[in-house]
């Protein structure tokens, strides 16, 4: 071989982005991160350190009740999504039938919808008897998380090898025992790891406890907007948020731990789900399948149901008064709705654009670069571990003098969101930056690109698709954040989740009708987004990121 030829085996080391293009990448988004993130949750220390704060905030009466019922209400809610779960995994993922992808999608939505969404179909759908109870707050939290059993468990059970229940069930097991021995065991790190993520979004349930629980059943996460925007314990909120990190920190461990124990050595490949044959069997799977999408569809009925139904009667009201402001007189609604819809959109634009920004030179970063990449692989993934509560709660106190003095700006409740929303976007974007061929820049190189122009057209050219998925998944995270928008939110500027929990608050039929229409059109918006998701996220032929290239 000529020596002054280029080979395909000798290029990698010399293709690579020059230094200062890798360093360009990492610092966008480190500086955003640092900013918003690190500098916020550093405030939070500090208020902590400061003084007394730990004895105080423990020593207050009726702390000890709001830590336990945050984690029992966890725990139940996680066993019990994880036992209604079951079913509709089993179904999507063992048995091919007519709208099995449909169903699919369906069982998604409610985990996207917006809380204060769900918090209010579930005051429309259950009795009067049921409100403000644990029992209501549980079934809103398996209706949130049952998409993740479908999801995590459903993805594995589909890929298991179907001889092995056939070989226990020849060998004389019936249907039960070969689940409880066979099948069960293979599924044990699906159902720890979709257990692990249910329960670190039921303990740190903000909007539907805040609905659904009264003034008397709060978790940690509402406990600390109620020391921070009512009672004005500063101190006392930030000590919480740290606990609660705490909290969290052991429970990831012990589930990472627990993960890798229950992990069993297995080939997983795509397996042909069978149609049913007999007249029995696709009245049974057909009958499955229309019950778990009642029960899905039921909750959002009524809540739309409940908007035309004020005290009983129908009565458009609620959407007629759409356009009454606050400062207009005899305006039944009391805000200004359609300001609030305004004030979402344009929030969720801006906030996508930022997070579509900062996640797209992320994940560009953690693919080029080398330790500064998995550095800020890990870094960009913080805010999602991190409860919107205390993200927003940070952001109040530290941005709160010069010459940062930013808490009256509109544009602080788009950065809190797209805080939230940068994860979702690396994690639609790289996956196919990693599934990239692996002699695609050796060959532009070879017909004679320069690093930057070929690093250009593979890797930039390669994101079209996931770029547009993770600018989905970012609006609607957007629209129905409400967590952070708590603290963030200022008069004149609130976003829909915050207009209906107010309406939610007030007492009478039609301010609760007027948060059911309200809520009908959020959760009517984020539906179209999600849906374009599902169609954008598909699998092609030029690696754009379908779903299989997902993580």
């Amino acid at each position: 071989m000529d020596p002054d030829r280029p080979s395909l085996t000798r290029l990698p080391a010399g293709i690579a982005l020059p230094v200062a293009a890798r360093v360009a990448l990492v610092v966008v988004p480190s500086s955003f991160l640092a900013v918003f993130y690190v500098w916020p949750f550093l405030g939070l220390v500090a208020e902590v350190v400061d003084g007394s704060a730990i004895a105080d905030t423990f020593g207050r009466p009726g702390l000890g009740r709001v830590m336990w019922f945050t984690c029992w209400q966890a725990v139940l809610s996680t066993a019990a999504t994880l036992v209604v779960g079951l079913g509709p995994a089993y179904l999507v993922a063992r048995w091919e039938f007519p709208g099995r992808r449909l169903l699919t999608a369906l069982l998604t939505v409610p985990f996207l919808l917006p809380t204060v969404v769900v918090g209010a179909a579930f005051i429309a759908l259950l009795p009067d008897a049921l409100e403000t109870s644990a029992v209501a707050i549980v079934i809103a939290h398996v209706f949130f998380n049952v998409a993740v059993v479908v999801r995590v468990v459903g993805g594995v059970w589909s890929q298991l090898p179907a001889d092995l229940v056939a070989a226990a069930r020849v060998l004389g097991a019936g249907p039960w025992r070969a689940t409880r021995e066979v099948t069960l065991p293979l599924l044990r790190p699906a159902l720890v790891a979709a257990g692990s993520i249910a329960f670190l979004f039921t303990f740190t349930s903000f909007g539907v406890v805040q609905i659904l629980g009264g003034p008397t059943r709060v978790t940690i996460e509402v406990e600390i907007a109620r020391r921070a925007t009512q009672l004005g314990d500063v101190s006392g909120a930030a000590v919480l948020s740290l606990v609660q990190l705490a909290l969290l920190a052991v429970v990831v461990g012990v589930t990472v731990r627990t993960q890798r124990r229950a992990s069993v050595s297995i080939g997983l490949h795509a397996q042909a789900s069978p149609r049913p044959r007999t007249r029995r069997t696709r009245l049974a799977v057909g009958a499955a399948a229309v019950t778990v999408a009642a029960l899905v569809v039921a909750p959002l009925a009524a809540l739309a149901l409940s908007s035309v139904r004020p005290g009983g009667r129908w009565s458009l009201t609620a959407w007629r008064t759409f356009g009454d402001g606050p400062a207009r007189p005899g305006a039944d609604l009391g805000v200004d709705a359609i300001g609030a819809v305004v004030a979402s959109l344009r929030a969720a634009a801006l906030a996508t654009a930022l997070a579509v920004a900062i996640g797209t030179l992320a994940a560009l970063a953690v693919s080029s670069a080398r330790r500064g990449g998995r550095l800020l692989d890990v870094g960009s993934m913080l805010p999602l571990g991190t409860s919107a509560v205390t993200i927003g709660f940070g952001m109040l106190i530290t941005f709160d003098r010069a010459p940062v003095d930013w808490r009256g700006e509109p544009w602080l409740v788009a950065v809190g969101h797209a805080l939230v929303a940068v994860p979702f976007v690396v994690r639609a974007i790289l996956p196919v930056l990693r599934a990239r061929p692996v002699g695609w820049r050796e060959a532009a190189a070879t017909l004679g690109a320069s690093p930057l122009r070929a690093w250009w057209e593979i890797d930039v050219r390669l994101l079209r698709r996931p770029v547009l998925v993770g600018a989905c998944f970012a609006t609607a995270v957007s629209l129905g954040e409400f967590g952070a928008t708590t603290f963030l939110s200022r008069t004149g500027h609130e976003t829909l989740p915050v207009v209906i929990a107010r309406l939610l608050g007030r007492a009478g039929d039609v301010p609760r009708a007027q948060a059911s229409a309200l809520a009908v059109v959020l959760a009517a918006v984020t539906t179209i987004v999600l849906v374009g998701v599902e169609l954008l996220d598909r699998p092609t032929d030029g690696g754009g990121g379908g779903r299989a290239r997902r993580s």
